[in-house]
């Protein structure tokens, strides 16, 4: 689990406007959400695959073919 030690910046009315957090932290959430965004991508990908597989020679052909 991730660990944030975020500070806040407040505006005029005592409202927070912004968040400040580590360099550390912050490439850290990234990383977090770029996992997040692979599973993500994974999942979508698995309910859209049909089973049909075709060899790398072949898609390289049929694409060579369409490109002429």
């Amino acid at each position: 689990m991730l660990t944030l030690h975020p500070q806040y910046i407040k505006d005029a009315n005592g409202k927070k406007s912004m968040v400040i957090l580590s360099a550390k932290e912050f490439e850290s959430l990234m990383e977090e959400l770029e996992d997040a965004e692979d599973v993500r991508l994974y999942d979508e990908a698995m309910l859209e695959d049909d089973g049909e597989r075709i060899s790398l020679a072949d898609y390289l052909k049929e694409r060579e073919s369409k490109n002429g």
